[in-house]
Order: structure tokens, then sequence, then C-alpha cells
């Protein structure tokens, strides 16, 4: 099943959550047409969320949608800031997206591991 590319999916996902109202940003771009997207939570209080692409064993493999694990849930953001920073690291072409909202209400197709 072909899958949308990450910058079209990128785009549109920042402009759902412009229009309900958080603020959302692209942080860093990576590969157009595959770069994983790593999805960073502020809730303005000092802590974050970070959710990362669902591992290929824990995904649907008949779904058409993005499916997502959350990483870190309710972290310093400082925890979070290194955790990017170790992917960055790793992995040059990876999409980092940034939502500043109180609670976590993301959307997206969550898999628990």
């Amino acid at each position: 099943m072909s899958r949308l590319r990450s910058d079209l999916w990128c785009s549109a996902y920042v402009r759902r959550q412009n229009n309900l109202g958080h603020i959302c940003v692209v942080v860093r771009r990576g590969d157009p047409v595959a770069g994983q997207v790593w999805i960073e939570f502020d809730h303005l209080d000092g802590t974050g969320t970070l959710l990362s692409p669902a591992p290929g064993i824990a995904a649907n493999p008949d779904s058409a949608d993005w499916q997502f694990q959350v990483l870190m849930d309710v972290a310093p953001l400082a925890d979070v800031a290194a955790r990017l920073a170790r992917e960055s690291d790793f992995d040059p072409d990876f999409w980092h997206l940034t939502v500043e909202a109180r609670s976590v209400d993301p959307d997206l197709t969550i898999v628990r591991p």
C-alpha cells in the first residue's frame, strides 16, 4: 500500500493543528519523500510528550494511516530535546514537528507495542 509523502503529511498535520488553535511548527525538515516524522508536544509547563513512528512489528501493515508510538510521556523538555538530538545523530533525514498544547490529543493512530 502506498503512503503519502512525508512533506505533504507534515504540511497537512501542521495546518490541521493550527486550525484547531494549537501552535504547530516544523522544527526540522527531513527527507521530503520518506523521512520519519517525530512529533513533540510542549505542555507549556516544562514537560513534553514525544511521539515517534511505530515500530514495524507493532504497526498494522494493512493500514494506510501513519502510526505512532508514545516514546516519552510528560517528560522534562530537556530529556525530550536530548532524545531528539540523539535521533538527529542517528538519522539526519527525520522530520521534527512541535505542537504547543497543554494536553495531548494528537488525532493520530497510536500503537501500543
